[in-house]
């Protein structure tokens, strides 16, 4: 069996490899001196490893960065070690779809208040239906579904009319006071998913270039640490969120070449922009991340878009980096 050891470890295990003999008379006084210089050892060539370590991991993002045509900003933790990694991280960034989380979050707190219940029908008219992902713009007027069906599809197929008919209920302003009652000071919902039932945030004309929603990817990462570690709402509800992004379909990103392995995960797209926010499973550690790729050149609307091709070996570079 192997077993994998960090360099500090086999720095100061190593003072101790030795062959096995008896302890002479005053041999306690010995071990301990070596004890004691072992250790001196590994606190002195362990932040220098580290140091190493976290520069080599910044050389390599920005060498990928410095290839992409357009601004990056990301946040990444491993949740098992808290080492981090920056960039950008309090960079305010357009959200995109990534601002359904707190959309998610705001329907079970208000499930777990009583305020409403997830068995409460939202009626599906023409007049609601909007453009881009999901699947409820081809369904027919008036089908009625659940606020759970609803909240659903707005996570795991990102369907945008899914999503206004979940704000119909749940509304812009109640969504915003409840992450900012989490801790997240600069993450706000402006407005419903293609416009309508602005929020007080979203009548700022400061934060109109931001469209649907602002965020930075450190409160991004802040807010999955807090769902991860079942410290949203309760410990049952956290994991029954996270257990909905692990459901979410797309994987264009961060799960482009990490098939087989577990994530936790929410994307979004613009014209110009691709995001995502989430939690990589690994061997090596819960990696939480949260990358925005945004003012790139032109619209593309493929697969293959530079954004998503970033994302995939931005992400492959941290879950190696962050790794315990």
């Amino acid at each position: 069996m192997f077993v994998r050891v960090s360099p500090c470890s086999s720095v100061f295990a190593c003072c101790f490899l030795v062959p096995h003999e008896k302890i002479a008379r005053g041999g306690e006084m010995l071990l301990s001196r070596r004890y004691f210089a072992c250790l001196l050892v590994t606190l002195t060539v362990c932040p220098a490893l580290r140091a190493q370590e976290n520069s080599n991991l910044d050389t390599r993002i920005r060498a990928e960065i410095s290839r992409f045509e357009g601004k990056v900003s990301l946040f990444a933790k491993n949740l098992d070690t808290g080492t981090t990694y920056a960039f950008g991280a309090d960079d305010m960034v357009r959200t995109a779809s990534t601002i359904k989380i707190p959309v998610l979050v705001e329907a079970f707190a208000q499930v777990a208040e009583g305020r409403v219940r997830w068995a409460d029908k939202v009626i599906l008219k023409d007049a609601k239906k909007i453009s881009g992902s999901g699947v409820l713009q081809e369904l027919s007027d008036g089908l009625e579904l659940t606020l759970r069906d609803a909240v659903t599809l707005m996570i795991v197929l990102s369907d945008n009319t899914a999503t206004n008919l979940a704000l119909d209920v749940l509304t812009t302003d109640a969504v915003n006071a409840r992450i900012s009652g989490l801790g997240l000071k600069h993450t706000f919902l402006l407005r419903k998913v293609g416009g309508g039932g602005v929020s007080k945030a979203g009548e700022d004309p400061a934060n109109a270039r931001f469209g649907l929603g602002v965020t930075t990817p450190r409160e991004m990462v802040f807010l999955l640490e807090k769902l991860e570690r079942g410290e949203v709402i309760s410990p049952a509800a956290s994991a029954e969120m996270i257990k909905l992004l692990k459901r979410t379909q797309g994987h264009e990103g961060l799960g482009r070449t990490l098939q087989g392995v577990e994530m936790a995960t929410k994307p979004g797209a613009l014209d110009r922009l691709r995001s995502e926010v989430g939690i990589i499973y690994t061997k090596r550690g819960r990696i939480a991340v949260a990358i925005t790729c945004d003012d790139m050149p032109k619209p593309e609307w493929t697969v293959d878009n530079p954004g998503y091709l970033l994302l995939s070996r931005l992400s492959l570079i941290l879950i190696e980096g962050l790794a315990s």
